[in-house]
C-alpha cells in the first residue's frame, strides 16, 4: 500500500487522502496533476489544459479535499456543463475524500427540485452543479454562496459552445471576490480566455500534452453521402465486438438510428438531453455494464462519459468544429488503451475537415466507404493519420 502512495507523498496531502489515493489504485500523479497540484494547493488561480481522461478530476480534486475537509460551511463550487459530467466529478471528489468527512452535494437540471434541496439540507460543503440549476436555487435563495473559497469550473470550452457563458457570469458576480478560482480546458476558445482575463487573478497556466486526440486511436475518415452512412456502419458494427459509441447531431437522429440499429438486433442505447435523468443514467449503466454494446448519443456525450473501454466510437455525423472532433474521438484509447475512430465526411463536411487539419497541423486523406476494413486494435497501424510535425 505505501508503494501505491510514493507519488503523491511530496503533495503533504495527509494521511487520510493517501489512504483514499492508494484505495482508488493511483500509483503516480499524471502529468496535468504533476503540474496543477502544487500552484492549486499554494492557493494560487490555475488554468490547466488537458484532454479528458488525463486525470484532471484529481488534479483539483486533492487540492480541494486537503482544503476543506471537514469545514462545515460550503466552501467549494464546482461547475460542470452536463449532469453526466457533474456525477462523475462527484464521484471522484467523494472517493478522494470519503475518509476526511468531505461531503459533496449535487444540483443538476432535470432532476425533481426537492432532491436537490434535500442534497443541500445535508449541509455539503463541496457543491457541484450545472450553471442552470444553480441560477434557478440563487433566485430562489435556496444556496448559500457567501462562503465560497474556491471555484472551479470543469470543461470550460464546453460551457462556451453549450452557450453557459452568461449563466457563468451571473453565477461568479454573486461569490467572493477573494476565492481561488481552477479552471479545466482542453481547448481555449477567445471567450473562454476572455472569462479567465476578467475573472482569475494572475493564473499558472499549465498544459498537459497536445490538443490532439489519444495518440493509440487509429482515425479514419470516410467519404460517404447521406445515404451510404447506414450501410457503412453495419459494416463495421458487424466486424467488432467491443462497446461502440455513436455520435449523430440532434435528438431526433439518436432516435431513428437507434430505432433502426434495434430493428437489426443490436443491443442499443440511446443518451440525448430530452431523456430523463433516470433514462440516461440507466443508458450509461448499461453501455458501462455490457446490457448495451452500442450507443448512440449527441454531443452531450463527447465529455463526462465515464466507460474506459470504449473500442469504437463512429461520427455518423460529422462535428460542428474540430474541438468537437478532439472530444468525441477522446473518448476511446483512454489511458493505456488503443481504439479505433471512424468519421463519416460528407462535402458539406470538407470545410470542418480543412479547419481540423490545420489545428493539428495533420493530413486526413479521406478514404471511399467502399474500402473500409476496419483493423483489429492490437494490430492498428500508428500511422492512420500522417502527422506533419
Amino acid at each position: 500500500m505505501t508503494s501505491n502512495r510514493n507519488g503523491f507523498l511530496r503533495y503533504n496531502l495527509g494521511q487520510n487522502i493517501l489512504a483514499d489515493i492508494a484505495r482508488m489504485g493511483y500509483e503516480t500523479p499524471t502529468p496535468i496533476q504533476e503540474q496543477c497540484i502544487p500552484p492549486a494547493i499554494d492557493g494560487r488561480d490555475v488554468i490547466g489544459l488537458a484532454q479528458t481522461g488525463t486525470g484532471k478530476t484529481a488534479a483539483f480534486g486533492l487540492p480541494i479535499v486537503r482544503r476543506v475537509a471537514g469545514k462545515e460551511e460550503m466552501s467549494v463550487l464546482v461547475l460542470t456543463p452536463t449532469r453526466e459530467l457533474a456525477q462523475q466529478v462527484c464521484g471522484v471528489l467523494h472517493q478522494l475524500g470519503v475518509s476526511s468527512g468531505l461531503r459533496v452535494a449535487v444540483v443538476v437540471g432535470g432532476v425533481p427540485i426537492r432532491e436537490d434541496l434535500a442534497a443541500l439540507r445535508r449541509w455539503p460543503n463541496v457543491l457541484v452543479a450545472t450553471p442552470g440549476r444553480l441560477l434557478d436555487h440563487i433566485r430562489s435563495r435556496s444556496v448559500d454562496l457567501s462562503k465560497i473559497e474556491i471555484l472551479t469550473v470543469d470543461e470550460a470550452d464546453r460551457m462556451y459552445d453549450m452557450g453557459f457563458m452568461p449563466q457563468i457570469e451571473r453565477i461568479v458576480a454573486v461569490l467572493p471576490r477573494d476565492r481561488q478560482t481552477l479552471m479545466f480546458t482542453a481547448t481555449m476558445p477567445p471567450e473562454v480566455e476572455k472569462l479567465a482575463r476578467r475573472h482569475m487573478r494572475s493564473p499558472v497556466r499549465i498544459q498537459a500534452g497536445e490538443t490532439a486526440p489519444p495518440a493509440r486511436a487509429v482515425q479514419r475518415l470516410y467519404s460517404v453521402r447521406e445515404e451510404t452512412k447506414l450501410p457503412l456502419l453495419l459494416r463495421i458494427l458487424s466486424r467488432s465486438d467491443g462497446r461502440v459509441l455513436i455520435f449523430v447531431r440532434t435528438r431526433r437522429s439518436v432516435e431513428r438510428l437507434a430505432r433502426r440499429l434495434g430493428d437489426r438486433r443490436h443491443r442499443v442505447a440511446r443518451l440525448h438531453g430530452d431523456r430523463e435523468q433516470a433514462e440516461r443514467a440507466a443508458a450509461l449503466a448499461g453501455f458501462r455494464d455490457g446490457t448495451y454494446r452500442v450507443l448512440v448519443a449527441t454531443d452531450i456525450a463527447a465529455r463526462g462519459l465515464d466507460v474506459a473501454d470504449i473500442e469504437h466510437v463512429v461520427n455518423y455525423d460529422f462535428p460542428r468544429s474540430a474541438e468537437d472532433y478532439i472530444h468525441r474521438v477522446g473518448r476511446t484509447a483512454r489511458l493505456a488503451a488503443s481504439g479505433l475512430a471512424s468519421s463519416f465526411v460528407t462535402p458539406a463536411d470538407r470545410a470542418i475537415v480543412a479547419r481540423l487539419e490545420r489545428l493539428l497541423t495533420s493530413r486526413f486523406p479521406l478514404i471511399p466507404a467502399e474500402e473500409i476494413r476496419p483493423p483489429a486494435i492490437e494490430t492498428a497501424p500508428s500511422s492512420a493519420v500522417r502527422r506533419s510535425r
